[in-house]
């Protein structure tokens, strides 16, 4: 690793700062993380993170009975490290399903007739599920399952876009203990290929379409290609969405509508032991085949309910929105959240800017949305239009926003906050991954927050910033690392231990290493700076892209930019920077010159860019990650690597024209 950030330009330009939020008396009172630390006689945030850090079995257990998660048999053992601390086994002994604790124990209670679930589609159709609806809903997609001869263990793909039927899909295919794989809903049939074929998958619940800016978008025929290359693919249920016309395999697809609808709405629960799988992720790695994160009954559903509880501060009858797609981990991490604190998960199925850029906020406002998901990408993408877009609509029921996904530019998030939030709402900004099943840091509503900051870690989570000798780092850009195991920690990646443990465990013993940056201020408040694998180092200078990303956004004709550093025989690295400007600017040799000094300015010259380079848009996923290490590869002529989620190839194709 190399040698710490300059303080002196990139702490200035980035993180530390002044507090601008702090939480009311009515924050703290109404909050989650009050009720457990009253409960367990906790003075403090710090002493709760202490706790929890030192003693990992004593954490899970409370948060196991604080959550209400039941068992059919009681674990007689919280954790079992005897395989090391990279392979932990939790609730030993202990049975139990995930989808019990999120609709079945409700079916005897009040809490049956609330509001589970709201759907509402681009083109203004809403639908509304209570917990005793969705129970029926997924005892009959249960049931069709097994008609079929699927049952535990059986993988089942799920390739639909957002609506109820995906989450009722979700669930029935824990139901009957097996095996969730969700697929970006934008896939093309070589990324669901590689993904079905390495799960062994029997079935693929997929659609005819979706909507996208007003005009339908097929599914069905990318999903028939990937199934003829899929050998143990048996099934595949079709979800009527839009109505276009689509082909029909006899014997294998079978309509929803006529598959489901003559099913019966009571069926069992299988009883899986508590690390039986439960869902395969797969995320895309620099070079190689996707990664499949393996996650377990009572793994990523506690853990995303924990932090969902802790930082979101979602309670029941809550509505909670995220801007996602199940095929990212915030889509499941939405339903398993939501569903095990007892409140009502918001779907919204198409663009988020359509048909006007108020659709946002007038969905916040029609469902009474009290905590909104957001990325910074979209944020900048609004700001433009002004306050208009939310000024005429009811953001009374708000509470908070949230981010994940990528850092934020200082100028965007004071926007939302002090705009849109009216200074008073803060902003949870969340970040971990897939593997962590939710957040290695995150805000809450004990702490104060300054700009694009997290309040802590998440409790449970002993995290640090290690510099390159492996020791702990403060008010300098570091590596982000976890030196205890968490009961949401993946289980390891399918059918490839070694690839797991090459990945996060093999540089310090037993510390994982998550490949981030971070960095954490002279007030104990944390950043996220980008993935170290984008790490820019520039004559013994090390530079994280989201700092010089962050200058060029303040210019008022940029909307986003990304940084990345190419070869130099003298520097070792150079700065290449890519803008997308406003519609209403015009790229120019003035303007170039113009954000190539600010950045100089800001920076230094010996971080002055090499070029400053136009282009309509950046190579993203859709999450809204910026994809900076396939704008290195696409400029320098390397090999791509795995493009399986990229949603916007043709950004690729015009940065290998801009070199």
């Amino acid at each position: 690793m190399s040698e710490p950030f300059d303080t002196s330009t990139a702490l200035s330009a980035s993180f530390g700062g002044e507090i601008v939020w702090r939480p009311t008396p009515a924050h703290v009172e109404r909050a989650h993380l009050t009720a457990f630390m009253h409960q367990y006689g906790i003075a403090d945030f710090n002493e709760l993170m202490q706790r929890s850090t030192q003693d990992v079995a004593w954490f899970t257990d409370a948060i196991l009975k604080y959550l209400d998660i039941q068992f059919y048999q009681p674990y007689s053992q919280v954790v079992d490290l005897n395989k090391g601390i990279q392979f932990p086994k939790w609730c030993v002994d202990g049975k139990m399903n995930i989808v019990h604790n999120l609709l079945d124990k409700y079916q005897s209670s009040g809490a049956a007739d609330r509001l589970a679930m709201v759907w509402e589609g681009e083109e203004h159709i809403i639908r509304n599920f209570t917990y005793r609806e969705l129970y029926g809903m997924v005892n009959k997609t249960a049931n069709a399952l097994r008609s079929l001869g699927l049952g535990k263990g059986d993988a089942v793909g799920l390739f639909m876009p957002m609506t109820p039927e995906i989450v009722i899909a979700l669930l029935a295919i824990a139901k009957i203990g097996g095996i969730i794989l969700p697929l970006f809903s934008g896939y093309g049939a070589g990324a669901i290929v590689s993904r079905l074929n390495d799960a062994e998958a029997k079935a693929l619940f997929a659609a005819d379409g979706t909507f996208r800016r007003g005009k339908p978008v097929d599914m069905k025929s990318i999903a028939d290609e990937a199934a003829a290359q899929v050998t143990t693919l048996q099934h595949m249920i079709v979800l009527q969405r839009t109505g276009q016309s689509v082909s029909m395999m006899a014997g294998r697809d079978h309509w929803w509508h006529e598959l489901i609808q003559i099913q019966s709405p009571q069926a069992e629960t299988e009883v899986t032991s508590a690390e039986d799988p439960l869902m395969i992720i797969y995320t895309s790695g620099t070079t190689g085949r996707p990664k499949g994160a393996l996650h377990t009954h009572c793994g990523f559903p506690v853990k995303a309910a924990q932090d969902m509880a802790f930082g979101t501060d979602v309670h029941a009858g809550d509505v909670i929105y995220w801007m996602t797609d199940m095929g990212w981990m915030m889509g499941p991490w939405l339903v398993f959240g939501a569903l095990a604190l007892g409140a009502t998960l918001l779907l919204y199925d198409g663009a988020p800017d359509f048909p006007g850029p108020d659709r946002l906020w007038e969905l916040t406002s029609t469902h009474r949305v009290a905590q909104l998901g957001v990325s910074p990408t979209l944020i900048r993408s609004l700001m433009h239009h002004g306050e208009e877009q939310f000024k005429g609509q009811d953001l009374s029921a708000l509470r908070c926003f949230a981010s994940t996904g990528e850092p934020w530019n200082p100028e965007p998030w004071k926007w939302l906050f002090e705009k849109v939030g009216e200074g008073r709402r803060p902003i949870i900004n969340y970040s971990g991954g897939t593997e962590i099943s939710g957040g290695i840091v995150m805000g809450n509503p004990l702490l104060p927050l300054k700009p694009c900051a997290f309040s802590a870690p998440c409790p449970g989570m002993d995290a640090d910033v290690f510099n390159e000798h492996g020791r702990p780092l403060r008010n300098a850009v570091g590596e982000l690392v976890i030196k205890a195991p968490w009961i949401g920690m993946t289980r390891g990646f399918w059918r490839d231990r070694q690839r797991y443990l090459d990945t996060y465990w093999s540089r310090w013993e037993n510390v994982w290493v998550h490949g981030d940056f971070a960095a954490i201020d002279e007030d104990g408040l944390w950043y996220i700076l980008g993935r170290s694998d984008d790490t820019i180092k520039i004559a013994g200078k090390r530079l994280g892209p989201a700092e010089v990303e962050s200058i060029l956004v303040r210019n008022p004709t940029v909307v986003e930019s990304a940084a990345i550093g190419v070869p130099h025989e003298v520097k070792g690295s150079e700065l290449v920077l890519f803008v997308v400007l406003k519609k209403s600017a015009q790229p120019s040799e003035e303007l170039r010159r113009e954000l190539h000094d600010l950045v100089v300015a800001e920076m230094g010259k010996p971080l002055a860019p090499k070029a400053v380079l136009f282009v309509s848009d950046l190579p993203k996923t859709r999450n809204a990650k910026v994809m900076r290490r396939m704008i290195r590869a696409a400029y320098l002529g390397l090999e791509l690597g795995d493009t399986s989620s990229l949603v916007n190839p043709e950004a690729v194709e015009e940065i290998r024209k801009a070199r």
